[in-house]
């Protein structure tokens, strides 16, 4: 029986039993199963960091074993397994038996020659590799497509997005809604200043991006996040929920896409591949890259936005991204708060000197 460690008081009874059940089928050798457990229902189970730690070891575990009893699957496995480790290790830096179980699968797959990353690097902290620059270009001039028809006919009105979150409420209250982002950055005179910016979701418009951008706040996944990535006269990009580097981050719940590909059943799914479709086009524009909005990051493919998403400030209108990436709300207050932090020094990769910390996200009451 998994057993809670001293550090991680009053763990709901949902959330134990389905750790105690992930590790009954590993150690009976059905990593599927543990799997399946852990990702139905400890998820959402868990109410901090320690908890979503020790989830995330877990599902690296079973990992790790569904690699080892099956070689044609073991190196997509052991990738998988490696990169929840890191994502527990995000969660919980100090965990020494983490950080020894994924040395030692790190070792195994280095005698097995298996890479830690998979596949090519589109983008590396967030901005693209000479590979992912030459896709994007390709991408570009060849192909740009379109899944607003696809959005439509899995939910034409959003009833979705307020059942899901709201339950009793009508459109116009969503239409209203606002949430909170609560950030700290060092500003021009060397202060580290708080700051709140209020986004208008637009529901309508992308129903889908706003279900996912209220399940990702909803459950706590943005708070002591970064904005990692800051361009002056362009944007700030934050939202990665697995690094905090722009190289992890996926949808708040199962929308029927892994990693950009159409798929039936989250089963053959990595948590970590979770993807949403993308809810514009060139043929379909939706909102525009306007001054104060927010849109959806995602690669130069279509369908594979997560939890990454990127502010625009008051003095940018980046409409290049028009139809490429989906603008889902508008920031109707602090958008001066927004400027200010695009204007900040950065360093390599574009990421801020001084951490930019979303420290909190919230649905405006």
């Amino acid at each position: 029986m998994i057993s809670s460690p001293p550090h991680m008081m009053s763990v709901p009874e949902r959330l134990q039993k389905a750790w105690d059940e992930a590790n009954s089928f590993i150690e009976n050798g059905n990593p599927e199963k543990a799997l399946d457990a852990l990702r139905d229902v400890a998820w959402s189970e868990c109410k901090n960091d320690s908890q979503r730690a020790q989830t995330s070891r877990y599902a690296a575990d079973a990992g790790t074993l569904w690699g080892e009893i099956d070689a044609n699957s073991q190196k997509k496995r052991w990738q998988k397994a490696y990169k929840n480790y890191k994502t527990a290790l995000d969660f919980d830096p100090k965990d020494k038996e983490t950080r020894r179980r994924m040395n030692k699968l790190a070792s195994m797959m280095d005698e097995n020659a298996i890479s830690v990353n998979s596949g090519f690097q589109m983008f590396n902290e967030g901005n693209p590799t000479p590979i992912g620059l030459m896709a994007i270009v390709v991408a570009i001039f060849v192909f740009l497509a379109s899944f607003k028809v696809v959005t439509d006919a899995i939910d034409p009105d959003g009833i979705g997005l307020w059942n899901a979150i709201n339950g009793e409420n009508t459109p116009n209250d969503l239409i209203n809604g606002t949430v909170i982002l609560e950030i700290s950055y060092v500003n021009q005179n060397d202060e580290r200043v708080d700051v709140s910016i209020e986004i208008l979701l637009k529901p309508i418009d992308a129903p889908i991006h706003v279900e996912n951008f209220l399940k990702l706040t909803n459950d706590f996944r943005y708070d002591n996040t970064q904005l990692h990535r800051i361009i002056d006269d362009f944007m700030i990009q934050g939202g990665d929920i697995d690094h905090m580097s722009g190289m992890g981050g996926y949808a708040g719940k199962w929308f029927g896409y892994c990693n950009g590909q159409v798929s039936a059943s989250p089963d053959d799914c990595d948590l970590s591949d979770w993807t949403i479709p993308d809810e514009t086009s060139k043929e379909n524009m939706g909102l525009l890259h306007h001054p104060c909005t927010i849109s959806m990051a995602k690669t130069s493919a279509p369908n594979t936005g997560g939890s990454q998403f990127f502010l625009i400030p008051g003095d940018s209108e980046p409409h290049h991204l028009d139809g490429v990436h989906t603008v889902f709300g508008e920031i109707v207050s602090g958008c001066e708060h927004v400027t200010a932090i695009s204007e900040i020094q950065t360093g390599s990769d574009d990421k801020p000197v001084n951490p930019v910390m979303l420290k909190k996200a919230y649905v405006k009451v």
